[in-house]
Formats: structure tokens, sequence, C-alpha cells
């Protein structure tokens, strides 16, 4: 793999892991599309690595304050008592779906991994969920009102991202919709609902680096992760900036494009 397909991997990680177009689905077509070398583990290990660095460096604040929050209600005997407190509980509820199904159906989810059939599948989902949540949107709801049952509803929908080509941002956005939030809202809550579940992926994809041997030059490496970081913070800011003026329909239309047109190409 030369130092040019390292970086794009970084890019491909960094770019469609924030946004709604499903960062599992592009690192399993674009090798079946454009014969590019599968990464190795290593690789794989620090993209992931650069993306978990650029959700906690884009939210640090929030985090400190939700972390505040918590060990003061705790410390106060009052742990729903602030909103912050509330969220921090909601991201870690809003987790367990996922994390339960994956954990009883690993080798499943695993295997579908080998399929570029099933990420161009799984992109129209994307889509119809993202046209779907928009026909939704009718929603004024804030995070501070937010329930616990508006969180285990969107937090499930993470489960249909453990499938390659559905994008869990995408899912979750739609999911917050159809419970009442309002686009942006519904976008900062995937992010943070989300970030358990990536810095989970993140670390173990980490601990494989350690139990893998490296391939390529330490260079590609660097290059691989310091551009899924830079660009994984920028597509951040670009979403939630984003949704405050326009809706989801092009990363929609984007997901059904490419998923068709890969069922074409596979069919030809």
């Amino acid at each position: 793999m030369s130092l040019l397909e390292a970086i794009l991997i970084g890019i491909i990680q960094g770019a469609t892991e924030f946004l709604p177009i499903s960062s599992d689905g592009h690192l399993v077509l674009l090798p079946a599309v454009f014969g590019l070398q599968q990464p190795d583990l290593v690789l794989i290990g620090l993209v992931h690595a650069g993306t978990l660095l650029a959700i906690v460096s884009y939210f640090w604040r929030d985090l400190i304050a939700i972390l505040r929050a918590v060990l003061g209600g705790l410390a106060r005997r009052g742990p729903f008592a602030t909103a912050d407190a509330r969220l921090g509980y909601f991201m870690v509820l809003g987790s367990i779906p996922a994390a339960i199904v994956g954990l009883l159906a690993m080798d499943f989810f695993e295997e579908q991994f080998g399929s570029p059939t099933v990420a161009a599948v799984g992109l129209l989902v994307t889509a119809a969920f993202l046209v779907i949540g928009e026909r939704l949107n009718r929603g004024t709801k804030t995070l501070d009102r937010l329930s616990w049952v508006d969180t285990l509803i969107i937090g499930s929908f993470q489960v249909l991202a453990l499938l390659p080509g559905v994008s869990r941002s995408g899912t979750t956005i739609a999911a917050g919709l159809g419970r009442g939030l309002d686009r942006p809202t519904a976008a900062r809550f995937s992010f943070l609902v989300g970030l358990p579940a990536i810095a989970g992926a993140g670390l173990l994809s980490i601990l494989d680096i350690f139990d893998a041997q490296g391939s390529l030059p330490l260079s590609h490496y660097a290059a691989a992760f310091v551009t899924a970081a830079v660009v994984g913070y920028l597509c951040i800011a670009f979403l939630l900036n984003w949704v405050k003026r326009h809706t989801l329909y092009p990363f929609a239309v984007y997901c059904a494009v490419f998923g068709l047109l890969y069922l074409l190409f596979a069919v030809l």
C-alpha cells in the first residue's frame, strides 16, 4: 500500500465515520470497486484511534461538563438533578442495546463485512432512514426535555449500524427526528450517544495493533492517523453546521446512488 492509499484510508474513515453515509460501508465497498489493497489491522486500529481523538477533541467541553455533573450529582445524592448529569446517563443507556446485540451476534456481524453486496444494501437502508427522518422532522424538543424512553429508542437504532453500509449517525439522527428532536439537536445527540460505541470500537481496534504485525512504513501509519483525526474533526463541525440550515436529503441521495451503482456493477 502506497502513502497516498494510506492517506486515502484516513480520509475515508475520518469523513464517513461522522457524516451519515457509513464508514464501514465505504471501507468494504471502495476496495472492491477500485481494487485497493485491504488495510492491515494496524492501519485500521490507527484510523479508528484518529476518529476517536477527533470526537473527543470536538466535544471535550461537553464531556467535562457531563462528568462534573455526574460526579457532583452522586456527591449530592441527586444523580439526575441537572440536564448534563441526565445526559451522561443517557449516553450510557443509549449504548446498551448495540453492546448487547453486538456481543451476542458478533460472529454474524463480522461475516457481513466480507460482503460488498450487504454493504451496498446497507447504504440503501441508510438512504431510506434519512428520507423518513426528514419526513418526520416536525420537532422542537431540546436535550433537556429528552426522556429515557427517547434515549433507549434512539440508541436501539445503533444496532442496525452493526451492519456494513448502515450509518450509525444516519439512523440515530433519523430516530431523533422521529422522537421530536429538531435536526441540530438530533445530530448533536447522535454524536454524544454514539461516543461510547465509537470509543469502544476505537479501543478494541487499538488493542488489535499489539497483536498484529505492521506491514507498512511508520510514515504511512502516522499519515493515516493524522488524516483521520483532522478530517474527522472537520466533518463533525461541518455536519453540525449543515443541519442548522439544510436537510439530510443530499446524504440520502449519495447513499442511494452509491449503493445502486455498486449493485449494478456487481450484476454486470
